[in-house]
């Protein structure tokens, strides 16, 4: 999926939401595993049909199905066959956080880009450029860049300064990384609870999508985000997983998430009417 393919998606469903489906089979509600063999799969089919209508984009964390072993990756290759079948309009992103010298990037690109058929793969750029762009040789293909991340270890090495150019690491992922690929095929990931670092960042990728977790059960606000974040496109996909996969443990479960999901796209709907981006 293009730039112009995913805004155009936007502005027709109001909303700029990325639910991620980072299965837990521990927290799955119970009475699936009598109905299925496949309990992981179907919970997954429940949610994405319960929130399609108010998402633009779907982002399975790959470890919570690569932990469970080939059953696992069955799972993972079913469900983003179900999107692709199902609701062709959905960007579906690989959460692997994947990075490595040349031929074995070469290797997660063809993974995840191309035998599995996701959109877009994240992407950790620790080891520079030979590690990144293999996944950018991929038509209609993005990749993801981790930028400035929202955990407890954020701070270990994401704000490290340089001593000549006075600028944090972060900053300089955001910078050097644009000789690689445009705006086009490169997003960046930013936490939501570091919305304040927003403007700034924008200041160096003023065009670029930010894919922005923590929103939801990690404390981010959705306002704080759009307020430095948002660019006269929109540039934004933001991301929630528990508080929507999660809003209810019993046979409800999709009907909850299909109701959390409703009420952020509602909230974006008068962000992006706010900004007159629709």
């Amino acid at each position: 999926m293009n730039k112009e393919q995913l805004l155009e998606n936007i502005k027709r469903k109001k909303s700029f939401l990325c639910v991620g489906l980072d299965t837990d089979i521990a927290k799955i509600p119970e009475f699936l595993f009598d109905k299925t063999d496949d309990a992981m799969f179907e919970f997954n089919k429940s949610i994405i049909d319960a929130t399609a209508d108010f998402c633009v984009a779907y982002k399975p964390n790959i470890a919570f199905y690569e932990s469970l072993g080939l059953e696992g990756w069955s799972t993972l290759e079913r469900t983003v066959e179900y999107i692709r079948t199902n609701f062709p309009d959905q960007f579906i992103i690989a959460d692997a956080k994947r990075g490595d010298i040349g031929n074995t990037s070469a290797m997660y690109a063809r993974t995840f880009l191309g035998d599995m058929d996701f959109d877009a793969v994240t992407i950790a750029p620790y080891m520079g450029e030979d590690s990144v762009t293999p996944f950018l040789n991929y038509g209609g293909k993005w990749a993801i860049l981790l930028a400035l991340t929202s955990n407890k270890g954020a701070s270990d090495f994401q704000y490290t300064k340089d001593a000549e150019t006075d600028e944090y690491l972060f900053e300089k992922v955001l910078k050097t990384s644009q000789k690689w690929g445009s705006e086009n095929n490169l997003m960046y990931v930013v936490g939501a609870t570091k919305a304040d670092m927003l403007s700034n960042i924008r200041t160096i990728v003023p065009n670029h999508f930010l894919l922005v977790p923590g929103v939801g059960a990690q404390g981010g606000s959705l306002q704080e985000v759009a307020k430095y974040g948002i660019n006269k496109e929109c540039g934004l996909l933001v991301n929630a997983s528990r508080s929507i996969i999660y809003a209810d443990n019993s046979k409800n479960f999709a009907n909850a998430a299909q109701n959390e999901a409703r009420n952020i796209q509602t909230e974006m709907e008068e962000i992006l009417s706010s900004y007159k981006i629709i």
